[in-house]
């Protein structure tokens, strides 16, 4: 995070992922307060020793500590001295049911991915997100967890969002990024795909149905991501997704004849008509390994024939003859509970020192000494 405003950003996809109706109330008292103190936290320990404690794990424990110790270290930092006022402010007019909404609200919606296990993973620096850095380009593959999916896609929304962040700059190599159940995430892809092509970025999403997306991201969101994207893949869809596709698709001119007979003759009547290339209704009974979409094009590679209705035939020998020469990932540590723990608890420790040591260094210079708050 290189200002503060990657902060906000952190601090607004971690809650929105795990509070998904919040997504439609941006903007109110009690959305933005949330953000803005989750801001604060992330940002002071982004700029205490360089960052070297900024992490989820370390941003949720100094979240619990007492309101004294934890206002009076968020002042040493003025960058968000503007996002910590109206708390501190409220806090030393006892107004303690206010600040208790602002705050609580975030505490009891982050205090759900506190787990030891979330923890170990949350706290490495193992490897950066710039995937398409010419100098060390790299695979990230991240999954979630069907039991645990709010949760977990929660986290994965704060890791996509920061890598969309950085990757799509110029002088980086090509890339791709494919998300499988998209909905899922809390991420503001629209920018990724408008501006990425540009810098080498193809962008794949995976959606059962854009009914969905409207549930998770809102009607003008999830709008806006289904008429972007430049080509588009469906398989059997039913509903105002399949009416959607059918449309994009387009018209065609087809003949028609149509047959008349009475007592005297026979009338035959042929005449075009323009209608929808595959109609919702064929859309809508797609077999298995059935597709309709649209594909894109360059200036320098037209193509004339952008609709499709085709099926896609598996060599099924061959991808068993692949699967069977897969290998086992080779394991990189392996972890016990005792490390877990150990882990778990060194961060609740770290805490505790950071707030031991700078309430120290408040209380013994007399130039600082007003920032500490006693009540």
């Amino acid at each position: 995070m290189l200002d503060i405003t990657d902060a906000v950003e952190s601090a607004r996809t971690i809650l929105l992922g795990l509070n998904r109706e919040w997504i439609k109330k941006q903007g109110d008292f009690f959305v933005e307060s949330p953000i803005n103190f989750l801001t604060a936290i992330i940002w002071y320990l982004r700029k205490y020793k360089n960052g070297e404690f900024c992490t989820l794990p370390h941003v949720i424990e100094l979240m619990q500590v007492e309101y004294d110790e934890l206002f009076t270290i968020l002042r040493t930092q003025k960058d968000i001295d503007v996002l910590i006022n109206p708390f501190v402010s409220a806090y030393m007019r006892d107004a303690v049911e206010q600040l208790e909404g602002q705050i609580a609200s975030a505490k009891i919606t982050m205090a759900r991915i506190s787990s030891p296990q979330l923890y170990y993973v949350l706290s490495g620096n193992d490897f950066t997100l710039d995937i398409n850095n010419p100098d060390e380009p790299k695979i990230v593959c991240m999954g979630n967890n069907p039991q645990k999916i709010q949760i977990y896609g929660a986290v994965l929304s704060l890791f996509t969002n920061r890598l969309l962040k950085i990757i799509n700059q110029k002088g980086k190599l090509k890339c791709s990024l494919v998300f499988d159940e998209f909905p899922t995430l809390t991420t503001d892809i629209i920018p990724t795909i408008s501006t990425g092509r540009s810098n080498l970025i193809s962008t794949c999403l995976g959606i059962q149905d854009a009914s969905q997306l409207r549930k998770d991201y809102g009607r003008e969101q999830a709008d806006v991501i289904m008429n972007i994207v430049g080509n588009i893949a469906a398989g059997q869809v039913s509903g105002d997704t399949a009416k959607q596709i059918s449309e994009r698709i387009g018209k065609i001119m087809q003949d028609r004849e149509s047959v008349s007979i009475n007592r005297s003759d026979t009338a035959i009547n042929k005449s075009k008509q323009l209608e929808a290339a595959v109609p919702p209704s064929r859309i809508s009974s797609l077999s298995s390994g059935e597709f309709v979409g649209m594909v894109a094009d360059n200036p320098d590679c037209k193509i004339e024939l952008k609709g499709f209705h085709s099926e896609i035939t598996n060599d099924h020998e061959g991808l068993k003859k692949e699967i069977n020469r897969y290998k086992e990932i080779p394991l990189v540590r392996k972890l016990d509970n005792a490390i877990v723990q150990s882990n778990y608890f060194q961060i609740k420790q770290d805490i505790q020192e950071i707030v031991q040591l700078e309430m120290e260094r408040l209380m013994n210079d007399p130039a600082l000494a007003h920032l500490v708050i006693k009540k």
